[in-house]
């Protein structure tokens, strides 16, 4: 067990991190588990920015200010990510999109909003009381095409060829096990399917050993893949059409991307 110091989406916190994958999957679902009750405690997500210069990075700040007025407070407040995946995903009325790692829903919920009424949008979340959260925020939101599923990003609770587009916030980064979240993409995909995604991605020239001196796991920064590593393993999954574009540098070698791909037709 390595002492690491998280500075990233998770606040600067010199903690013990385990090595074991399982251990650590407990860890990630502990530390987002504590950000849904901080914010239904009527806080902020304590994986929120450190500082305000990180607003640009992580959180609600990746949004227009109309998405984020047009939501409940709690689920903007629960935004953790590193991006806005529904702003590059090109969702399109009557479309079925699934969010890896949904939160308190915020993605979700603007999803729904541009599928429309013949549209779906599924939200997948490991932790129970961020499910509890997002629910509650649907219902305040009035939005009547969503569901939350309960599970993991490695095993989709959905059925072959369910989903026209994926989309997922700063999750895929915290998988131990990033080969099956993306077979489980293209499983649920229909063909010409596509993802929009945003994540931390590292620089090629950065080992593993490098990223987790940066900061840790559950800071978002540890479990990271290059941009080589993400390419090779989407295009293993199946995946082509495949681009990677750095937005915002989070700390040194370690970026804020986007990251879209297509399941061949």
């Amino acid at each position: 067990m390595t002492t690491i110091d998280n500075t990233s989406c998770c606040g600067p916190t010199a903690i013990p991190e385990p090595t074991d994958p399982v251990a650590l999957r407990e860890r990630v679902r502990e530390s987002y588990a504590a950000a849904a009750r901080k914010v239904n405690e009527g806080g902020g997500g304590c994986c929120g920015p450190a500082t305000t210069d990180d607003l640009d990075f992580f959180g609600p700040e990746a949004y227009a200010a109309a998405d984020r007025d047009s939501l409940p407070d709690a689920a903007v407040a629960a935004s953790l990510g590193c991006g806005n995946p529904v702003a590059v995903a090109d969702l399109a009325e009557g479309e079925t999109v699934l969010d890896l790692g949904s939160g308190g829903g915020i993605d979700v919920l603007l999803s729904a909003k541009r599928v429309g009424p013949t549209g779906r949008a599924y939200g997948l979340d490991m932790t129970d009381d961020m499910l509890e959260l997002a629910r509650a925020n649907a219902s305040k939101a009035g939005a009547t095409n969503v569901e939350f599923l309960r599970g993991e990003i490695e095993e989709v609770p959905l059925p072959d060829a369910s989903v026209d587009v994926i989309i997922s916030n700063c999750v895929i980064n915290l998988s131990t096990d990033k080969p099956a979240v993306f077979a489980e993409m293209t499983r649920v995909l229909r063909p010409g399917g596509r993802i929009g995604l945003s994540d931390v991605v590292a620089a090629d020239t950065l080992s593993p050993s490098d990223r987790a001196a940066r900061g840790g796991h559950v800071g978002c920064i540890a479990g990271a893949l290059s941009f080589e590593e993400y390419r090779e393993q989407l295009a293993a999954a199946g995946f082509g059409q495949i681009s990677i574009t750095p937005t915002h540098e989070v700390t040194d070698g370690m970026h804020s991307a986007i990251v879209r791909a297509h399941k061949p037709s």
